[in-house]
């Protein structure tokens, strides 16, 4: 099915014949996009009017009474609206052409993307906004899935039957690969009880472990003798804790997944929230707080807003319009968990930390998660799970921020993520994608930055699922979650036992150990992990396309070897002449992926993390790949893993008393926010193109005189 391509004169309306064409035409175009069926005029709100371009390479369909559907591919979303716009007359020769040479590129493939340049044209409006010819070799367009019809039906039915027991065997080899590699350790183990021994005394902080854990059963008596008692009042009590923050929970840890009841534990409490991202999804925000000085919204304030974002609004919340405010700092989380990981380790967790030293601490968490919520799609729908880490970095990221910033009525937060978050943050940050986000941003503290990849994606497993071919990944994993058992075995499974397993496996499979962990805490920190996440996010991460294939997020294998090579850092090769000639020729902001309205970064790298290569991406920067980018904060920890940088028993005094500094320092309304416990000597930042600025003022002024 082609346009009608007798269309006469741009901006004339077509001839009758070919006005019935062209409706023709596009309500076929629109039932491929739309939400259910329409035959015989059923469901009629439920059909597709309008293809909204987010970005340019990110268009969501707009049904009838106003709700979205996930992106589709880009030649489908371009053909809707010029076909709507034909039949208003409102089209112009360019515009077909544009979209036939879209559909071209659909049939033969995506042309070659030269230097991250997407060419596209535009009237100044994203949502008018021509989507460019050509993608990014590291986001191929996702599968289009149309409404549900019989076919389409038996197909997902297929995929989820097979990938049923496909995915099962994988992960029960994965397992018993856990189990099988943990044989020598424990026999170790044995061993050096049975010679008197205590293998534990290796552990760096093994003091300190006894002491928390003799701790924690003090605590735990102590609370079930004022719960059995009526003499102790609460200002005695509050005299007992720390800082006046009064547990309201407390006893022996049931080791839940449930983020309120630690934060109760510490004298704090949570509220969560319902996002809508631009595309539907509703996705989870949970609001850190102090419950001696701010009240829980009612549950109609904390519901989803709609798709609308960074709309201008704010909500008026404080009780003293006088009293300085909490500046806002919005948490990520990594690959397969929930911002559940950063309220674990009692109060030195991350999230607690940041909320009593005087932060409003948000605590975003990805689509999908725990619970699948869509406005419209429901688990069975293979397009509620057709997206990857772009939509969560364009989607989901940009509609967390604009809750907290909604919320809390400021123009800026601070972010700081994990792992696979900061790797959301680059793709969504970077300027093909939405770089307007960096401009919401105060700063953006990376851990264990995922940005290159580490030795371990060459390990066999990852291979396995790198050599296996798109459709065999989906025969084996799906369309829909990825390994759904996982979740059901954390729904049945005593806490102490999945616990267990799941450091096993996510050892065994990532190559970290707990060694600089709170031992005791372990089972609750797996508590959170694993969450709901897609095939097709997977597949982007480890399948023979993307990240497993270039090992970078916003670089082909190619370009990023070129700019090693040219900066002497591949490896044994040097700079040859030849290649100095030409790295003059072309400076080294031409392959930068940010511009000018990204945010300050600071980075907290993983010197011992095989996982990701922190390292590299700390070059990158400073060897002047990214002009544009202020880095205000770095750091490598050579001993550190990639989850010890939120869960080592001293990360509070190697990187989150850091992270509390550096907020505060690049916070841009120091004036209007109380300042933040031992930030009080804390300079504010200022970049260093706005010092070359200023001296250079001074040198005129004294030229002057």
């Amino acid at each position: 099915m082609g346009l009608h391509a007798d269309h006469g004169h741009s901006g004339s309306q077509p001839s009758g014949s070919a006005a019935a064409q062209t409706a023709v035409e596009f309500a076929q175009q629109a039932e491929k996009l739309s939400y259910q069926t329409t035959q015989n005029n059923e469901h009629p709100d439920a059909v597709a009017v309008e293809a909204q371009f987010i970005t340019a390479q990110d268009p969501v369909i707009v049904t009838a009474d106003g709700n979205r559907l996930p992106t589709v591919p880009l030649e489908q979303a371009h053909k809707l609206n010029i076909l709507r716009d034909e039949l208003n007359g409102d089209i112009s020769n360019q515009a077909i052409d544009e979209v036939e040479s879209l559909t071209t590129v659909a049939k033969n493939g995506p042309k070659p993307y030269a230097n991250g340049k997407a060419a596209h044209k535009s009237d100044g409006s994203l949502q008018r906004s021509m989507p460019p010819t050509n993608t990014h070799p590291l986001f191929p367009p996702l599968p289009l899935y149309g409404p549900p019809s019989i076919l389409r039906d038996i197909q997902c039915w297929t995929f989820r039957f097979t990938s049923f027991f496909l995915s099962a065997a994988f992960l029960g080899v994965i397992v018993l690969g856990a189990l099988f590699t943990s044989i020598p350790t424990v026999c170790y183990k044995i061993w050096q009880r049975m010679t008197f021994q205590n293998p534990d005394l290796r552990r760096p902080f093994y003091k300190e472990e006894l002491r928390r854990q003799n701790l924690r059963k003090e605590q735990g008596q102590s609370w079930k003798r004022r719960k059995s008692q009526d003499g102790i009042t609460l200002d005695q009590e509050s005299a007992q804790v720390d800082e006046g923050f009064v547990p309201t929970e407390g006893g022996p840890d049931p080791v839940i997944c449930d983020v309120g009841y630690y934060a109760r534990r510490v004298g704090l409490d949570i509220e969560e929230f319902q996002v809508q991202t631009e595309d539907g999804f509703i996705i989870d925000l949970w609001h850190v707080y102090d419950p001696r000085e701010y009240t829980k919204l009612n549950d109609e304030e904390r519901v989803y807003r709609g798709p609308e974002l960074f709309t201008g609004d704010t909500r008026k919340r404080l009780k003293d319009p006088n009293q300085k405010r909490k500046f806002p700092v919005l948490l990520m989380h990594g690959l397969l968990q929930s911002s559940g990981a950063y309220c674990v380790n009692d109060d030195d967790s991350l999230a607690f930390y940041l909320c009593k030293a005087g932060y409003d601490v948000w605590l975003g968490n990805n689509r999908c998660g725990f619970e699948p919520k869509h406005a419209l799609l429901d688990y069975s729908d293979p397009r509620m799970w057709c997206w990857n880490i772009r939509q969560m970095g364009v989607f989901d990221l940009s509609a967390l921020v604009s809750r907290v910033l909604f919320e809390t009525g400021f123009e800026k937060t601070g972010l700081i993520c994990h792992s696979q978050g900061t790797t959301q943050t680059f793709v969504a940050l970077a300027k093909e994608q939405r770089p307007e986000l960096g401009e919401k941003l105060t700063v953006f503290c990376a851990l264990a930055p995922a940005a290159y990849a580490g030795p371990l994606i060459g390990k066999m497993y990852f291979k396995f699922m790198r050599v296996i071919s798109p459709d065999l990944f989906r025969v084996m994993f799906g369309v829909h979650a990825f390994i759904p058992i996982m979740m059901t075995m954390h729904s049945i499974l005593p806490a102490g036992l999945y616990g267990w397993l799941g450091y096993k496996v996510f050892s065994f499979l990532f190559d970290w150990t707990d060694l600089r962990w709170d031992r005791g805490l372990r089972d609750r920190m797996f508590q959170f992990a694993p969450v709901y996440v897609s095939s097709e996010s997977m597949r982007w991460w480890l399948g023979r396309e993307c990240f497993a294939k270039h090992k970078c997020i916003l670089s082909t294998k190619e370009e990023w070897h070129n700019e090693e090579r040219e900066d002497g850092t591949d490896g044994p090769l040097a700079e040859t002449a030849s290649q100095l000639r030409e790295h003059h020729k072309k400076p080294k902001g031409t392959t930068a992926w940010y511009n000018e309205q990204v945010c300050p970064f600071a980075l907290w790298v993983a010197g011992n993390d095989s996982l990701v290569d922190g390292k590299k991406l700390l070059r990158r920067f400073e060897r002047g790949r990214e002009p544009n980018v202020k880095v205000v904060h770095s750091k490598v920890l050579p001993e550190y893993e990639h989850l010890d940088v939120i869960w080592a028993m001293d990360a509070v005094d190697q990187i989150f008393r850091e992270i509390r500094e550096v907020l505060w320092k690049t916070c841009n309304v120091r004036d209007k926010c109380r300042i933040p416990k031992g930030c009080e000597n804390v300079a504010a930042w200022i970049p260093e193109d706005a010092e070359a600025d200023g001296e250079g003022d001074e040198q005129s002024s004294s030229d002057s005189t």
